[in-house]
C-alpha cells in the first residue's frame, strides 16, 4: 500500500514538474520588427484627357537683356527676397487629408491589471514598443477621418517578472500560435467640426478587439494632440474581461485572485508617412 502511494506520489510530482516547465518554456521570439497595415484609402479617378497633337510655337529672337550671362537676381533684389521666408516657414495651417504612422520607437501598448503575489497585492503592468497602424486625419473635415488596423507583437510584451512573462506568452496568450493582437476599427464617434494644431480633441473609437483566437467589440476612449502639422500625440485606453476572451491563468502557488479585468491602453506618437 505504501509502495502504492510513494508511487502515486512520484507520478504527480512528475506531471506537476512537466506541467511547469511546459508555461515556463522559452518562449516564441518576433518574426520580424512590426510594420503598419497601410490604410486603405479611397482612390480618386481621374478623366482622361483626350490626346492631341503637341503645337510647336516658332521660337522667338532673344533680347539683349535675355542674352547677358548674369541668372542671378540684382543685389537689392535679393535684399528684398531675403526679407520674406521661404513657403515652409509660413506656419500654415494643415488642409485636407494628410496620413500619419505610428512611431514604434516612441510608442507603447500595455495591459494592467492586480494580483496577489506571494500573498502581496500587485499591481501587474505588462508592455510593449512594438505596436503599429496608420490613419488618416482630414483637416477640413474631421468627420471624414479613417483609422487603420492596429497591430501589437503579443511576443514582446512584458512585465517586471520573467517566470510571468513567460506564463503569459506561453500558456495565456498562446504566442507561438497568436504572434498578433489586433484591433480592426468599425467606427469612430465624437470628432469636432474643426481641427487645427494646438488644438486636444476626445472621441470613441469602436472596433473588433482579437486577442488568440476570440474577436470582441470594444469602445476604447481616446484623447489625441495634435502637437505640430507633422506630429500627433495620443492615449487609447478601454477595459476588457479576460473571460471574455478565455485568457486562464496558470494554476501556480504563489499567484492567486488576478482581476478579470484589464486596462488596455495605447500611447502613441505619429507622424506623417
Amino acid at each position: 500500500m505504501k509502495k502504492n502511494l510513494l508511487i502515486i506520489g512520484i507520478v504527480v510530482l512528475v506531471g506537476i514538474v512537466a506541467v511547469i516547465a511546459y508555461v515556463l518554456r522559452p518562449p516564441a521570439e518576433a518574426t520580424a520588427p512590426i510594420e503598419a497595415i497601410p490604410l486603405a484609402t479611397p482612390t480618386a479617378v481621374v478623366a482622361e484627357e483626350p490626346e492631341t497633337e503637341p503645337v510647336t510655337e516658332p521660337e522667338a529672337e532673344p533680347t539683349a537683356a535675355e542674352t547677358t550671362t548674369e541668372s542671378y537676381p540684382a543685389p537689392e533684389q535679393q535684399a528684398q527676397n531675403a526679407s520674406y521666408p521661404a513657403p515652409e516657414d509660413t506656419g500654415a495651417e494643415p488642409t485636407g487629408v494628410m496620413i500619419f504612422s505610428i512611431v514604434s520607437a516612441e510608442s507603447q501598448a500595455r495591459f494592467t491589471l492586480n494580483e496577489e503575489l506571494r500573498g502581496s497585492p500587485t499591481t501587474v503592468v505588462g508592455t510593449t514598443d512594438q505596436v503599429a497602424g496608420e490613419f488618416s486625419i482630414d483637416f477640413s473635415n474631421p468627420a471624414n477621418s479613417q483609422l487603420g488596423i492596429i497591430q501589437v507583437n503579443a511576443r514582446t510584451l512584458a512585465t517586471n517578472n520573467d517566470f510571468r512573462n513567460r506564463a503569459i506568452e506561453n500558456e495565456i496568450l498562446q504566442t507561438g500560435s497568436f504572434e498578433f493582437i489586433t484591433f480592426t476599427p468599425t467606427a469612430l464617434t465624437g470628432l469636432p467640426a474643426t481641427v487645427a494644431v494646438g488644438d486636444t480633441i476626445t472621441f470613441q473609437i469602436t472596433g473588433d478587439l482579437t486577442i488568440r483566437d476570440v474577436t470582441q467589440s470594444v469602445t476604447f476612449e481616446a484623447t489625441v494632440t495634435i502637437v505640430a502639422a507633422d506630429r500627433i500625440e495620443g492615449l487609447a485606453s478601454v477595459t476588457v474581461l479576460r473571460s471574455a476572451y478565455d485568457l486562464q491563468i496558470p494554476s501556480v502557488p504563489s499567484v492567486a485572485n488576478v482581476t478579470d479585468e484589464v486596462l488596455v491602453e495605447l500611447q502613441f506618437v505619429a507622424v506623417p508617412k
